[in-house]
Parts: C-alpha cells; structure tokens; sequence
C-alpha cells in the first residue's frame, strides 16, 4: 500500500515535516486539540493522537486506530457472509504503530526525539536504537536520542538479602543509559518462527507481578498490521534489577535489542547486533534455507538458535547440521517443545543471565564504531556543541574551587548582597537614626558590587556566551551536552553527601549545625546550567551600576534578548535563585523586555504554577501535563523558581485570552535542604507569597502520607493565598492528590475532604491572626474553592516497584485536570491578562513587597498606586466633562437672563425671580442627569475585568461621594451664579427703565421739533432749536435715580456682624472696640504686618502651648501666611472689579469667607489670635471696599441719566439734522448697532468660552493628562531649573506656586505657534455665523423693531446684549438693506477682530488676559490635577486621593519630614526621616494641634484623623529629595529657622542625573 517513506508519510500528513521540522515546542502548543477527547478521525490525526497520549506518558499511547475507520469496519463485519469475512481485510485505513513511530522520528528534531524516547521509556516502551530509511537503505544510530535518558537500579553483589532491607550491601547506580556499561543481548528472527518474538521478550522481562509490554507484537491493537517502513527498525529495551531478588529478573543490567523483520534483508544491523551483543538470539524454522548471513561474519557475539519442534517439518539432524555449519554450541539450542511459555521463558532467562554474566562483553552505547551506520550525533552541530561544553567542562576537578574561580559573582556575594536588601527593607538592627542606617546598607552594597565588578567576566563565562550565541541548533546541543557534562560530575560528588545528609536528617534529635554544614556542602558541590545563568544574571546585575557607555555595559547588553529567544525556545530560566533566595530583578526585567519585543508585543500571559513539598512529584506532574523538562528528583534538583513558556495557537488565543503559558516550577517548600534550619518558614512563606502572586491558576500538589508535613504545606499555602485576596488577586487553585491508588477516590475520599476544609479552615485564622486580618475565619473568605470540584486524585507514578515499573495507567488522567484547568480558563471572563511588561511590572511590585515583612500593607500601596491613578484619571475625565456639560448650560442660561425683556405679551409675562426658578428647576434635572451618568461610569469601572480594579474596591464609595459632593458643589455655584446674573440684570433693568423712559422723552420731543421745522432750515438754526430742547429736557431730569451704596460702611457691617458671630469674642475686648469706622481706616490704610504687641498676645493665648518654639519664628510664619491670603483676595477683588459689573453686597462677605478658610485650614499650623485676626481682615477689608466703591461708582457714573444723554448730545443734533432733511439713516445705524451691540455682544461670547477651551488643550498634553504625570512634569523642571528658592516655594506654599506654576505653562503654550489666536479666531467665526444666519432669518420682516427682536430672540441664549439707549428709530429704515449693511459690517468685524487676535502679545498682556476671563483655566487645572491640595502633616507632600470627597488623604510619594519644617527637639537640625518610617518608630512630634506636648508617631492618626500614613518601610526617599535637602541644606535651615541636617553619606554622592533617574524610575518613565 505504502511502497515507501515518501508516500507513507504523506498518507499521515507528514511529509511537510520529513527531515526534523517537527519541533519540541509545536508538541507544546496549547491549541484545541489539547482540550479536546476526540479520537482521530483520520490517518493524518493519528500522529497528533500518539504524541498527545505519549507527552501525558499515557501506557495506551501505541493503541492507534482511526474511529471512523474501526466503527465502519464493525458496521461493515456484522453484515458479511462467513466467506466475506474470510477475505476481509480491515487494514486498509490502519497502520502499524512501529510503522507510526519510526515515521515521526524521521520527522522530529533532535529535542522532540529525546523526548519521546524518555516518555517511551517512562512507560516501558522499547525505544529504537537503529532507525532505518527504506528509501536510502541506511540506518541512524539513535545515540543522541537516548543520551538524555538517565536510569537509577541497585546491584545486590549476589546476596540473599531481605525484601524489607531497604539499604544493606546493596550499590546504588545512577547515571545516563548510553554512558552506562551494560551488557546487550539481542534477539533476530532468520526467515520464519511460529515462536512470537516480541511477546516472548515481553514476558522474557516480566515479572509475574508486573507484566511489561516493551515491544509491539502482532496480538496488540493494529501489532498485526503489516509493516510498511519499520522493518529494519532496532529496538532496545533494558531490564535494570531492583536489588530485591524476589522481585528481580536479572541480578545484573541488561539491554535487550530487538530487529523487526527478516534478519537476511538486514545486513548492516545484523553486522552491527553481532559486532556490540554479549549474545544473539535467532529465532527461526528456516533451517533448510540460506542461512548465509551467519557465515563470514565478523562477530563477539556468542549465537543462540531458538526454533520450534512443534512444526511438522522439524527435523533434529537439521538443526544439528546448522549448528556445526555455523558454530553454534548445542548447548546455545532453545527448542521450544511441548512446554508451556513460562517454562520456555524461564529457560530463555537462564541463558541471557549465564551469557551476559560469563562473557566479558559490555556495551557501552557511546562507544560502539558503526561501520556503514549513521550516527545522529556525528552531526556538526552536535559536535561543535560537545566542543564548546567540553571547552568549559574538561578542566574542572574540583566542582567547589571552580565555582570560586570562575563563577564568583553569584557566590557569596550575591547571597550578602540579598541579605543587605533584606536588611534594607525590614531594619531589623537599626537604631532610631533610619536614614544614616539606610546610608551604611547602601554603602555596603555598592562595595560588593564594586567588588563583582573587579572580579570581571571569567574565561569560563566568556566560552559560555559563546556557546549560547550560536545558532538556535547548535545552542540546543551545546546547552545539553553542557547540562549532561556537569550532571556527570555532580552526581560523582553529590552521591556521599547527599546519603549522609539524609541519615543526618533521621537521626533523632537532629544536629541543625551538621545538616546546615552539609547543605552548605551540597550547595557548593551541585553545578548546572541554572549555575553559569546565574552568573550571567549577576554579570548583568552590576554592569547596570555602571554607566551606559561603559565597556563592561556595553560587553552584556545583548544577553536578555539571548535569554529571551531562548525562553520561546522553550528552555526553562530561573525566576528566584533558590540559594541565595533572590532574584535578580533587572536581569529579569531584561529579558522580559527583550521577550515584549521580539513578539512583537503579543505576550499576553496565563501563568500556572504548581506548589507542593520538594520529591513530591510537582515536576513530574508538570511535565507530563505539558511535555516540559523541568528537574526531576532522580537528577540534580536545584532550588528555586523556574519559568517556561508554552506557546498558544493562533486560533486559541482569543478563547484564552492570552499568548503563552507560563509555567513556574517550584523547589523550596518543606525542601529537606532547609527543613531544618530556623529560617525556613520564612523562606517559604515568602516565595509561596511570590509564586502564588504571579500566578493565574495554582496547583496545590499534596502527595505525603506525613501529617505533620500536610498541615506546615498548608498553612504556607494559606498564608500566601490570604496575602493574594487582601491584594485583590484571587487565582484559580486545585488540590492534587498524588499516590491516591483506588480509581473511586474521590468518591471514597469524601471524610478526607471533609478534614482538609478543616485544615483549611485553621490554617486560614492562624495566617489571619498573624496579619492582623481576623476577619477571615475560613479558607472560603479567602478564596472560591468547591472541595467536591477542586480536588484531583492522581495514582502514584509508578505501577510497580521501579526501576522497571511502567507509569501508572492512571497517572496519565493529569490529562483531566490539565483539560479543566485550561477549560475553566477559557469561560473566565473576569480577567485580564498581563503582557510580558505587565507580568514584569507585578513580579517587580510583589517581591519589593515580599521582601518586607508587612506584605499586605507595602504590595497593597504599590499595586494601589497605579490602580489608583488610573480610576482617578478616569473620574477626573467624567468629572470634566460634567463640569464643562454644566459651564456651558449656565452660559446660555446666564444669556438668557441678560437679555430678559419683560412686556406685556402672554410668553414674556413672568418676572426675573421667576425665570430664575424655572431655570434652577431645569438645572436640578439637568445635575441630576449629569450625577447618574458619573454614578454609572463608576459602577461600570469596577465590574470591569481588569482584576486589579479589586484593590480600589474600597474607594469606591468615596468616588461616588465625591461624585455626589461634586454635584452638589455645582449646584450651589450655579444657584450663586444665577442668583447674581438676576441681581445684576434687576439692577440694570431698574437703568434702563429710567433711560427707556428719557428715551420716549426724547423721541416725542425730536419728532415735535422735526414737525416744526422747515426743511430748508440751515444747520444753525437747528443746533440753536434742539439746544433749547435739550435744556428744557435736562431740567425736568434727575441725577438721583440710580440707588447709591456706601461700600466701606456695608463693609464695616459685614465685619461687625463676622466677628459678632464669633463665639469666643467677648464684647469687653480691644477687638469689639476697634470695630468703628476710624480704626477700619486706619488699620486699611497702614501695610499690614504682625505686630509684636499682637504677637505677643498670640502667644500668651497659646501660653504653655509653644514654650519650647522660636516666637520670632511663628511671627515670621505668619507674616508670611497673612501675605498669602491678603495676595489671594487682591486676586479676587481684581476679577471683580476688571469683570465690569455692577458691585454686589455679598462680595464683602465672600471676601471674610476665603478669608477664615485660609486662616482655619493653613498649611503651616498658624493659630490666629483675634487680635491679629481682626488687623488682618480690618486692611483686607478696607482695601476691598476702596476699589469696590470706585467700581460702584463708576458704574452709576456710566449709566446716569443726564451724563448719558450729555455724551450723546452730539449724535442727536446730527440725527435731528438728518430727519430734517429726509436723509437716509439705515447704514449710520446700522453702524451704530455693529458697534453698541453686536461687537461687545462677541467678545463677550469669545471670552465666556476661551477658560474651558484652554484647559481642554492643556489636558491634550501628556503632562496633564494625569495627576502622576502633571507631579512629574513639575518637579523635573523644579529639578531641571534647580533654583532653590523654587524648591522652598513648592514645599512651603504648595497651592500657590502651584497655580502660578500653571498659568506660566498655559502662557508658554498659547505664546507658541499662535495658539491664542487660533483659539480666539476659531470662536469668532462661529459666533459671527451664528448672527449671519440670524440676520439672514429675520431679513423678511419689514417692522424694523420687530426686525431687531427677531436676531435678539434667535441668540437669546448665545449672545448677551446690552441694550443701547441711544438707538433710537427717529424714522422707518429698510429693513432689508438694513440687513444687507449689516452683513457688510460683520465682516468688518471679522476683519478688525480677526486683526486685533494677529496682532503680536506680551507674555503680561496674555497673563492679564487669562487672569481676567470669567472661568480661570489655571485653577480648574489646579482642581483638575491636584486635587484637594492638602499636604502631608509631617512632609509636606500634597495628598493624591481623587475625588473631591475622600474621606482620608493620603500619598504614596512622602519625603523627608524637614521638608515639613520637622526638626530634633535637642539639636534644632532637620530630620531626614521619612514620615513612612516615622510611624513605625517609637519617636514622638510636637504641633499645634498637640498643644506642644509629644506625641507617639505610632498614634498620629488621633491628631491628624483625615490623614492616612501607611506603617511602611518600602516606601523611600527618593534620591530626588535626598539631593534636594542634601544640596540646599543650609537654605532650607534658614528658611525653617534650623540647624543643617546630618545628611547621610551616600546623600552627598547624589549628582543631579542620579535625582533624575531616581524620579524618572518612581514615576515609572523609563
């Protein structure tokens, strides 16, 4: 059917793949068909189907057969006649599974091959030794293939010992099969043989308990398919003793081999079988045939026929005469006669033990010359590879001595270098000076980092790069041949140490010195490759302290993405050193960086990790589940965490949500390296937190009967996955039972599952009690966990007493849970994945927080951080966007005040009072719709399936209160506002009823005196005719109409009425007293300044309170505080008078309220003395009132009666002239109403919306596009200008320089690429469209009044008028070339506005023009960005909560407490102490809130309740800081009125790049 390869190959889908193109990692892959229990369905599925089963070490792997091919063949044999089933031949869509295996090894890369051969071996498969091509006739020594094969048996040395003797006399042999001396013994069939072959070589290794199918017989499922590619095919099987004789086969190893076919077509393997057996068995009936393949022959083989006298054609002189032809003994004669198998096996067994133990013939694999066969290790990589390992390997003698010489840096000084990090984190032995300790950790530090750096790259490193920089093949061999050279020698070393290390563990009691020692000694002696990545790490590690162009920096840059390639090549990197208990961060960073990078940022991980005591089987279970090669117990086991990916299909990644599985292999739990020693809790306690944290789902691997072991398993367990939910990470985790041997255990198992959720159940309070979380009382707080659901039993591996036991049919079943893991997965819709960054970004996070020891408290605040930020960029965007929904509505509302008329008509009824009501009731529907929205996004951001939205779970109510807080903020500003625009349009109207009513005068009295002229009349006697008109008209006038206030009286009472509320003001006082109009002025008129007679009244009001404090001090903090508020309400004042309205009462009483806000909440704990108090609000107040009344009285003088009609006089005389003589009127006054109406009309329009636009362009900008992002852009240039009175500002009057900080960038910005006058153009345009089209839509109306109601009722709500007195109709105009001049005009204004934009501005003349606008960019920016703008108590540092209603502030950037003017009470010197730590310590402060009595840090939250300061070691001062104060130390003493701080020394290394790269790395800008 198959007449070759070729066709067989293409038959099975393979032939794309022939010559190694199917790779270890394609096997991987997680794909559909990995989750799927569908049997092949096709000859091309079969393949597929083999390799799933054998990766899972599945005992029915080579049970092959197409579904659909055998159920239609049964359909088809139920329905045929005897004679049809007869001729029936059901081979036609089968194929033999000898036939399949040789197909994929001729198809497999070298690292595929090696590994079917260990999962074949596993299962006590035969493997091929020579593999035959039967289209070139060649076969391929499979040396390579079984060189990564290692075996473990014991030799007895021939005594009788005891089955329950476990160690006696008996030798322990390890090592790999193909280096092993071991003596083979082969078996060939010469023509025909009724003897089965295979079956009997099956029994021939068996024992009578354990029955081992190693070789395909024809009585196996498709065994008896006729072979098509296969028949040449060596295989070789080996039967290893137990050192049990009541069990053992054989005493001594043996290999068996086994040519499939007729031996006569074979030559070259028979040659080969003779040339390297002890013996060869030939098994034939084919005496009276040519049996010339035995003549001639070259062999060392001793020859035994075994035939059949069962046949009818069996003669014995035959065989006699074939045995002298071919000098076969007689006593080499196996006849198999009327005895059954057992008995002919046993006399077959006999003779392999006589031959194999009398002839001195072993065979060693890697030896053997084959002449005429090929080799797969004779291939130039393979031997370039040995070349390079052996280059490295060949000179080491003493494992110890080479590590020291070669390998230093990852020795004994990367292990103190952790232990300083450990120090450094939790300050076990620091005094109360923190920061001076930090100092000399980091000294320490950086001298044995010089020290690394002396000692350099080592010969040995350098062939190591080497060797991994070749090309992806020749890597692979040498990485292997590396790993197979060093498991060599350390098993040499290892074997004594390790067999006294566990008798030392035994012993009862234990000596913890000589079990350190030995651990010690087993560290030292173990060397892997794990070993030489390590140093890599370490090379990495410190040329990163060097700088970038460095030689040394430069020499190592490449070697992440190395890691990384090799990381997709599916090699296993060590996250954690598990011997030094570290991991060495940037070197991990580099290579998931470089991992990011090289797929192109598609590494979205899903990570698994398994967790379990050590030689419990968790490697095992891992690479079975997914065909990986983690170490297994039965080699060199190192310590620590080790990652491997495994990549997703293309077509799987959607459902999965990712783009590799990640799978991270544990070796530290209850390790018997550690178990001993006192730290071991800790140690694991802390890396289950970090594998637990990193992981999406975890497998609890519970495989000891020991019960004590079981409950310390646990509780590290619980512990960490307690510590993963307060962090608000929840991973999937199974319980896997191994050893369990009753298939029904899990039904049977029910009263242990019972007693594990109550082992759970402790174990949860005690990890609860010890993190101070009682709250959680059983493990199901902790996690989700179904104990009928999330428990798996798994047999043990072995079915049988090893080494010659198969792997348990039942073990294969991890296929099961592999397929719900990866199924529970794909319905998950709750989480996102991380990317390689992402994954990077979190392991960074969770071991900065592993390493101290309040996990919760230092992991929270840092994974917080960033989660934080992102929900309060998020609500700061809803909140903007309601703030500008709201600002706008208001404007049209405001308009539609301003240009209320009220007539007499049916819809124009209703007062100003009433319009107000109407529109508030609008508003609040309107706020209303505007909180829901805010409300919903809220509840929207947390149900996302961002999992890390879980640890802000706790702000979410107080988002929504801010929401809510927000809301009702905006509704009072705009109950304010509305309430003014009515004010000022009430007194308005009260004008221009008065000028409406002169307006009418003067009409009437026009058109009398028109009447009564001549038309001929000159222009004399008209001016003389309206001059006595308007005489008459100014005399029957009144200047007193207009309400007049006397701001600086209403001032007075306001403050009267300020103090008088006071309740701690008593009548009798000097301050009641000086309530009177003189001192008002006098107090108003002097420049304020804290007098020493107040002062000291000050201070005899706090007496007792600041004893210990400089008064000179205080006076001068307060000066400077009453010069911040007094500076803040010229602020106010200036925008109200610039505003050109009219004066309101209540601007006084907003002016005393800014005014106690300052002085109650003040960042510089400033207590005023009423004294003081009043001198202040007394010259604030004054000056207020001044400027207010020089406004009133500049708005009375503009819209007085008769000095309006005066300036207008002029305009009537010409006007009078012009109805005199009939001339036309429409273009004057359509000039007159451009220039009077519409031309303020569109400024104002342009002015109301630049504020909210410039902030819209600001937050553009990526500095302002978060809170994080606008600190950073601040203090880089507070940095980058490094100017010290900067510095103080920011740290003394944070709100303010803030706020000038702001406005001094919007000025940058809109000076540049002409910014300000694209954005007034652009509102110009728009305006001026809106009028066109209401010119344009009024044009048909002929009554020029109502012509002009038409465009005002058109923009009532865009454009404000102000109603012109002096437009005054004296006679009808055509309203449509009124129109039409208009429009000529309006493009006037277009031209002259757009003009006066173009024109070039002053960075003053902008500022004022920003200053001025009625929505102030610069403070909603503040409001935006900064938040509340409160500041850390101790530090200074502004509070980061978002949201206008949080509950606490809080920061995550503190700094040194000098910054907040804290200094030693003895010495007066700053303290450089960060308030974090403060905390923690036994220190106490003093303030104004303690009434100047100490207080414990450890209990500030009962003085400053509001702010929230972590108990937190993690948090640093960043260098940022530590240059700052270190640099303008004597300043900022100064300025505090203090002593220098004693800075530390590793401080004043600080240069300003070492701040920056500091501040750039806190802010993660990178």
């Amino acid at each position: 059917m198959y007449c070759s390869l070729a066709d067989l190959l293409s038959a099975l889908g393979l032939r794309d793949l022939h010559g190694g193109k199917l790779t270890l990692s394609s096997i991987r892959e997680i794909n559909r068909n990995t989750v799927s229990d569908e049997p092949p369905q096709s000859l091309e599925q079969l393949p597929w189907g083999f390799l799933k089963k054998l990766m899972l070490c599945n005992s029915n792997a080579r049970s092959i057969k197409c579904a659909q091919d055998e159920s239609d063949h049964l359909n088809a044999f139920s329905c045929m006649t005897f004679d049809d089933k007869i001729a029936s031949n059901h081979y036609s869509k089968a194929i033999n599974p000898l036939d399949l295996i040789t197909a994929l090894f001729h198809c497999s890369d070298p690292s595929l091959q090696q590994e079917m051969v260990s999962k074949m071996s596993m299962c006590q498969f035969a493997v091929p030794l020579l593999l035959p091509n039967c289209d070139t006739q060649q076969c391929t020594l499979m040396l390579w293939a079984m060189r990564d094969l290692v075996k473990k048996y014991r030799l007895t040395g021939g005594k009788k010992i005891r089955p329950h003797s476990l160690t006696g006399d008996r030798a322990v042999v390890e090592g790999r099969i193909v280096e092993m001396d071991i003596p083979m013994v082969s078996f060939v069939r010469l023509g025909k043989s009724r003897l089965p072959k295979s079956q009997i070589l099956n029994k021939l290794l068996s024992n009578p308990h354990q029955h081992n199918e190693a070789f395909v017989h024809r009585d196996m499922e498709c065994g008896d398919v006729p072979r098509r590619i296969s028949d040449g095919l060596v295989e070789v099987s080996w039967y290893l003793p137990c050192g049990n004789p009541n069990i053992d086969m054989f005493t001594q190893p043996v290999a068996i081999a086994n040519l499939r076919g007729d031996a006569r077509l074979f030559k070259t393997q028979m040659s080969f079988l003779c040339q390297t057996s002890a013996a060869v068995f030939i098994f034939s009936d084919y005496l009276e045939g040519d049996l010339s393949i035995l003549a001639n022959r070259r062999t060392k083989a001793e020859l035994f026929l075994v035939t059949s006298s069962q046949r009818k054609n069996f003669s014995m002189e035959t065989l006699k005469n074939v045995c002298r032809k071919h000098r076969v003994k007689e006593t080499n004669v196996i006849i198999k006669n009327k005895q059954n198998d057992s008995e002919f096996v046993k006399a077959l067994r006999f003779c392999v033990s006589e031959v194999t133990q009398n002839n001195p013939l072993n065979t060693k694999l890697e030896d053997i010359a084959c002449d005429g066969i090929l080799v797969d290790e004779h291939c130039s990589e393979c031997r370039n590879g040995k070349q390079n390992a052996e280059g490295i390997t060949k000179n080491i003698e003493d494992v110890v001595k080479f590590k020291n010489d070669q390998l230093p840096l990852h020795g004994e000084i990367w292990k103190q270098i952790r232990q300083l990090e450990k120090e450094n984190c939790r300050m076990c032995n620091a005094g109360k000076d923190i920061e001076h300790y930090k100092s000399s950790l980091n000294s320490k530090r950086i001298k044995l980092r010089e020290e690394q750096q002396k000692k350099g790259m080592s010969d040995t490193m350098v062939k190591f790069i080497s060797g991994i920089s070749e090309s992806g093949t020749q890597r692979l061999y040498f990485l292997k041949w590396l790993k197979i050279q060093l498991d060599t020698l350390s098993r040499r070393d290892l074997s004594t140490l390790r067999e006294q290390y566990k008798e030392c563990c035994r012993n009862t009691p234990q000596n913890k010195e000589e079990i350190s020692r030995l651990d010690e000694q087993i560290s030292n002696c173990s060397l892997g490759p794990e070993h030489f990545f390590r140093e890599l790490g370490q090379l990495y590690e410190c040329a990163c302290s060097l700088p970038e162009d460095h030689p040394a920096r430069q020499q190592v840059q490449h070697l992440p993405a190395l890691c990384a390639q090799m990381l997709l090549d599916g090699f296993p990197v060590e996250l954690v050193d598990g011997d030094a208990s570290n991991i060495p961060m940037k070197w991990i960073s580099g290579i998931l960086t470089q991992l990011h990078q090289l797929v192109d940022s598609k590494s979205r991980i899903l990570v698994l990790t398994v967790l379990g005591v050590q030689n419990t089987g968790k490697s095992t279970l891992l690479n079975t589940m997914f065909g990986v090669q983690f170490a297994v117990s039965s080699g060199r086991c190192p310590r620590g965490a080790f990652m491997l990916l495994i990549k997703v299909s293309e077509d799987f990644r959607s459902e999965l949500d990712c783009d590799f599985l990640m799978v991270i292999d544990t070796e530290f739990l209850k390790s018997p390296d550690l178990a001993a020693l006192d730290s071991s809790y800790g140690h694991d306690d802390d890396l289950a937190t970090l594998v637990v944290g990193l992981s999406d789902i975890t497998i609890v691997n519970v495989a000891m009967e020991n019960n004590t072991e079981m409950k310390d398993i646990l509780q590290i367990v619980v512990h960490a996955f307690l510590r993963m939910t307060e962090v608000g990470k929840k991973p999937r985790c199974v319980f896997v039972h191994q050893n369990v041997s009753d298939m029904s255990a899990h039904d049977g198992n029910m009263r242990d599952r019972k007693k594990l959720v109550e082992q759970l159940d402790e174990m949860t309070r005690a990890a609860a009690k010890m993190e101070k979380k009682v709250s959680y009382m059983k493990f199901t707080d902790v996690m989700e966990y179904d104990p009928d659901k999330d428990n798996y039993y798994i047999p043990g591996l072995w079915h049988g007493t090893p080494p010659m036991a198969p792997v348990n049919a039942g073990y294969s079943e991890v296929y099961e849970l592999k397929k719900t893991l990866i199924g529970s997965v794909e319905i998950a819709d709750d989480v996102k994945r991380n990317d390689a960054e992402g994954f990077l970004k979190w392991t960074e996070g969770l071991w900065e927080a592993v390493k101290y020891e309040k996990f919760i408290f230092s992991f929270r605040n840092s994974l917080v951080a960033d989660t934080y930020t992102h929900i309060c960029t998020e609500y700061n965007k809803w909140e903007w966007s309601f703030h500008k929904e709201m600002n706008s509505w208001l404007l049209t509302q405001e308009t539609i005040i301003s240009n209320f008329v009220k007539t007499d008509s049916d819809d124009q009824k209703d007062s100003l009072e009433d319009l107000r009501k109407k529109i508030i009731d609008e508003a609040s529907g309107k706020l209303n719709e505007e909180e829901k929205k805010m409300h919903q996004s809220i509840e929207e951001y947390f149900k996302s399936k961002d999992s890390s939205v879980a640890l802000v779970e706790r702000y979410k109510d107080d988002f929504k209160n801010s929401a809510s807080s927000f809301r009702r903020e905006i509704e009072s500003s705009l109950n304010v506002s509305l309430l003014k625009a009515v004010e000022i349009k009430e007194r308005l109207e009260k004008v221009n009823k008065i000028k409406n009513t002169q307006t009418e005068k003067i009409k009437k009295m026009v058109q009398e005196l028109v009447q009564s002229s001549q038309k001929n009349v000159s222009d004399d006697d008209l001016s003389r005719d309206l001059e006595t008109m308007w005489i008459k008209l100014m005399s029957e006038l009144s200047s007193n109409d207009l309400p007049k206030h006397n701001v600086i009286n209403e001032a007075l009472d306001e403050l009267k009425f300020d103090f008088t509320e006071s309740p701690t003001l008593n009548k009798s006082t000097k301050v009641f007293k000086n309530l009177n109009l003189d001192h008002f002025r006098v107090s108003g008129q002097e420049p304020f300044v804290v007098k020493n007679s107040s002062w000291i009244k000050f201070v005899q009001v706090a007496e007792g309170i600041f004893d210990h404090l400089d008064p000179l001090y205080y006076m001068k903090k307060t000066n400077e505080l009453c010069d911040s508020i007094i500076k803040d309400c010229d602020r106010f004042v200036s925008d109200k008078v610039n505003s050109n309205k009219s004066y309101l009462e209540t601007y006084i009483k907003e002016i005393l309220n800014l005014i106690n806000d300052r002085m109650e909440y003040n960042d510089e704990n400033v207590t005023f003395s009423k004294e003081c108090e009043s001198e202040l609000k007394f010259h604030i107040c004054w000056n207020a009132a001044t400027k207010f009344q020089k406004m009133h009285d500049r708005f009375i003088e503009y819209n007085d009666p008769k000095i309006c009609l005066e300036r207008s006089k002029e305009k009537f005389l010409k006007e009078f002239k012009d109805l005199v003589h009939d001339r036309d009127q429409c273009l004057k006054k359509a000039e007159e109403f451009t220039k009077h109406c519409l031309t303020p009309a569109v400024k104002d329009y342009i002015n109301k919306r630049l504020g909210l636009d410039i902030v819209d362009e600001m937050m553009m900008k990526l500095d302002y596009s978060t809170q994080k992002n606008f600190l950073f852009a601040l203090l880089k240039q507070l940095l980058e200008d490094d100017k010290f009175e900067k510095f103080k500002e920011y740290t003394r009057n944070y709100k303010t320089f803030v706020t000038d900080w702001i406005m001094d960038r919007i000025i940058e910005t809109f000076l540049q690429d002409d910014k300000w006058k694209t954005l007034k153009t652009k509102h110009l345009f728009e305006v001026l469209q809106k009028i066109e089209s209401a010119i344009t839509q009024a044009k048909e109306i002929t009554d020029m009044n109502m012509f002009i109601q038409k465009i005002h009722a058109h923009l009532n709500d865009q454009l404000t008028f102000q109603e012109d007195d002096l437009f005054i109709m004296f006679k009808t105009v055509n309203t449509q070339q009124f129109a039409n001049d208009l429009m000529t005009l309006l493009s006037d204004i277009r031209q002259s506005l757009a003009g006066e934009h173009h024109r070039p501005i002053s960075r003053d003349d902008l500022c004022e023009s920003i200053r001025n606008l009625p929505s102030k960019p610069h403070e909603l920016l503040f409001s935006r960005l900064c938040g509340c703008g409160e500041q850390c108590p101790f530090c200074g540092t502004p509070c980061e909560a978002g949201g206008r209603k949080h509950t606490t502030h809080f920061s995550s950037m503190h700094r040194s407490k000098g910054f907040g003017n804290r200094k030693w009470d003895k010495s007066k010197k700053l303290e450089t102490v960060i308030c974090t730590r403060a905390v923690i310590s036994d220190a106490k402060f003093r303030s104004s809130e303690t009434k100047g009595k100490l207080h414990p840090y450890k209990q500030c939250k009962e003085i400053y309740p509001n702010w929230e300061i972590e108990e937190d070691l993690s948090m640093e001062t960043s260098d940022y800081w530590k240059y700052v104060l270190m640099k303008y130390n004597e300043e900022f003493a100064e300025a505090y009125d203090a002593k220098p701080a004693d800075i530390p020394s590793d401080w004043k290394t600080l240069t300003l790049e070492d701040a920056l790269e500091s501040f750039k790395k806190a802010f993660h800008k990178q």
